[in-house]
């Protein structure tokens, strides 16, 4: 699916990261990202955000919270970053990001509250009230008034494992009576995740009936309480073709992650705006039983993997079947269905979380100029490999 669409909309990547393999300067366990596409991707969603009047801030966590990424992306306008969790807070802000949004889908934890405060976000999601009376306290020691935005749920909502969490809209009035009592925190936007999924049948993004629940809670605090509600941060799937649904939603905020890379799920059915802009790198390591197996480590267990490419010295592509390792197996190596000779290189395309890997990131540029170079390797982190100039 990734991987046929790369290569027919972006071959050059698949081209150089084969060559830097072959040539020594990446291992296998390496995602390569297209900077030049990257660019183009975002510049693309900032415009047609620009048009529908939808504030955008770029998710990290996807591309490794990568610093010239992201220092990319605040170059060509972006509000800010997304941090998904309170180490990639750290991260984005010892790189000098503006943090656009901090809490969600991960809480502060309360010791790093006044750590996360002194940040400036612009936006903090809060899920209760003790997470909101921790940061009125902080934002009081420094005389600042932050604003947050309230992670609204009902029972229908669509909610994904390890993510459960927010107000309950039935819960709304209770936590509103003590909220607006705190002085230094101001309640003016709402969010939840996911917003928008893909729909195989429509082959279209659609709406989740999340956003019906944002939409009450919004009605509830404007018309019971007075209050502005100035953010309607609907992310999940943002990219050029779903910025218009966001707008027809009600939503004010979008968050672009894997829309950037061009690996939501409608970019693989489909010629979107977006250029793949990511592919991993890996090689074989052995083979036994009529199988070959290739080095692992930026396995994530939501991609949609079924085929890659191997390439010998002189340039040859062959097609393969991979097995993707099983949940309960650590990703050590890819099982691929053939046998082929050690040492060659293997390409791959699929949707990814960096972060939760223990991969190499390897920033490329000039591909859009036929005069592409390596630009730096950095962990899965956003941390330099020492020794990688």
């Amino acid at each position: 699916m990734f991987l046929e669409k790369t290569i027919e909309r972006n071959a050059a990547l698949v081209h150089y990261a084969i060559e830097l393999h072959q040539s020594g300067q990446i291992m296998p366990d390496t995602y390569v990202i297209d900077l030049d596409a990257v660019s183009s991707n975002a510049s693309a969603m900032l415009k047609e955000a620009d048009e529908q009047q939808i504030k955008l801030f770029f998710m990290t966590k996807q591309l490794g919270r990568n610093p010239i990424v992201s220092q990319e992306l605040m170059n060509l306008g972006f509000e800010g970053a997304v941090a998904v969790d309170f180490r990639e807070a750290e991260t984005l802000n010892d790189f000098g990001i503006k943090l656009g949004h901090v809490g969600h889908l991960v809480q502060t934890p309360s010791r790093m509250i006044d750590q996360v405060v002194r940040m400036k976000p612009s936006w903090m999601t809060v899920y209760t009230v003790e997470k909101a009376k921790e940061i009125n306290q902080a934002c009081r020691k420094l005389g600042y008034t932050q604003n947050v935005l309230l992670r609204v749920i009902d029972h229908q909502d669509v909610l994904y494992q390890g993510q459960y969490g927010g107000i309950r809209l039935e819960d709304l009035p209770i936590c509103m009576e003590q909220l607006l009592g705190l002085s230094h925190i101001r309640v003016s936007g709402l969010t939840s995740f996911p917003c928008f999924l893909y729909d195989a049948n429509l082959e279209d993004f659609a709406p989740t009936i999340n956003v019906q629940t944002m939409h009450a809670a919004k009605q509830l605090l404007e018309e019971r309480y007075g209050l502005k509600i100035e953010q309607m941060n609907m992310p999940s799937a943002t990219c050029s073709h779903s910025i218009k649904l966001i707008k027809a939603s009600g939503g004010t905020h979008g968050e672009p992650g894997h829309g950037l890379l061009g690996t939501t799920p409608m970019h693989a059915v489909a010629d979107l705006v977006e250029r793949p802009a990511i592919v991993y790198v890996s090689e074989i390591s052995h083979t036994l039983d009529q199988k070959s197996y290739c080095y692992g480590g930026g396995y994530y267990q939501r991609t949609l993997l079924k085929e890659a490419i191997i390439a010998d010295s002189s340039g040859n592509l062959h097609t393969s079947k991979v097995h993707s390792p099983s949940l309960d197996s650590i990703d050590y190596h890819f099982e691929l269905d053939g046998l082929y000779p050690v040492g060659h290189s293997v390409i791959m395309a699929f949707r990814t979380q960096i972060f939760v890997t223990r991969s190499v990131v390897a920033i490329v540029e000039g591909l859009s100029k036929n005069r592409p170079r390596l630009v730096g390797l950095y962990d899965s982190l956003g941390k330099p490999i020492k020794g990688a100039d």
